[in-house]
């Protein structure tokens, strides 16, 4: 058990590793005052010369003082918290470069001119036989997935799974999903979403989470197709959805007291749990912290 957290700090042309067992949920907040009071948070932490990996770390931040760049990856409990840190961080860490870090741990290491598979052993990216299912329940989707269909339309479905779950299906979901019943539009902003253009052999992907991997381009089953990575920007899947399959337009969000991304209630557990969301990595057992 645990929320296992790592934090990287690279002042002077040197940098050290920290760790938390139970603090990956507050990475956000941790952040918030800005980046020297997170330093110091983060240095109060256990010293390590180990590294989590991207299924173990729940959450990491590397402040790089030298470079004033700060990247970091924690779950928001919605689209909107995600959007709600991206703003006060751009507030209180003025002058920084301040990055979502999509490929998880493979971003951190990176940065440091470790590779990005520093953490990962070889063959860490599964694939699975295609397969789906149209909850044609479910308004409230973990993503959103988008065709281009050959007479140049496009149809939308909503998805329980992660958006690099459908990556890991490989070409062969895009016959499933022709073939598939429509579902409801969504009610509440996803995850993220992928969009396939067969013709364009191209895979737009965004998310508001970590997608592992996706700076591995091409992952297999994907050869010869591009990939069009628009971070955490959604606006491009919008502008492609079908008139009948909106996103929502953006809530105004309550005034709530306590953490400055607090935000309204989670979604009900259960509009996510059909399916559950295949993972993607193989869980190897806890480290001994």
């Amino acid at each position: 058990m645990g929320a296992r957290a790592q934090y990287v700090v690279v002042k002077n042309g040197a940098w050290q590793r920290y760790q938390s067992h139970w603090a990956a949920n507050r990475v956000v907040d941790d952040l918030l005052p800005g980046p020297d009071a997170a330093s110091r948070c983060f240095r109060v932490n256990r010293e390590t010369d180990e590294w989590l990996d991207d299924v173990w770390c729940e959450g990491a931040a590397l402040v790089d003082h030298d470079q004033r760049i700060l990247l970091w990856f924690a779950f928001a409990d919605s689209w909107a918290d995600h959007l709600a840190a991206r703003a006060v961080l751009a507030r209180t860490w003025p002058g920084w470069d301040v990055r979502f870090a999509h490929d998880g741990m493979g971003d951190l290491t990176h940065h440091l001119g470790l590779g990005r598979d520093l953490t990962r052993p070889p063959g860490w990216f599964e694939t699975f036989e295609p397969s789906w299912f149209a909850d044609t329940e479910n308004t409230e989707p973990w993503s959103v997935v988008s065709l281009r269909l050959p007479d140049g339309s496009v149809r939308a479905w909503g998805s329980g799974r992660e958006p690099i779950e459908h990556i890991a299906d490989g070409p062969g979901l895009i016959d499933l999903l022709t073939a598939s019943p429509t579902t409801p539009p969504p009610t509440d902003m996803p995850y993220g979403g992928v969009h396939f253009d067969p013709r364009a052999r191209t895979v737009s992907l965004w998310a508001v989470q970590t997608v592992a991997g996706i700076h591995n381009w091409p992952l297999p089953g994907w050869e010869n197709w591009a990939l069009d990575f628009r971070g955490d920007d959604h606006t491009q899947q919008a502008g492609l959805l079908p008139t009948d399959f909106p996103f929502p337009q953006p809530r105004s969000r309550p005034h709530c007291g306590g953490s400055a991304t607090a935000s309204a209630p989670r979604r009900p557990t259960t509009a996510r749990s059909l399916p559950a969301p295949r993972p993607h990595l193989v869980r190897r057992a806890p480290p001994p912290w």
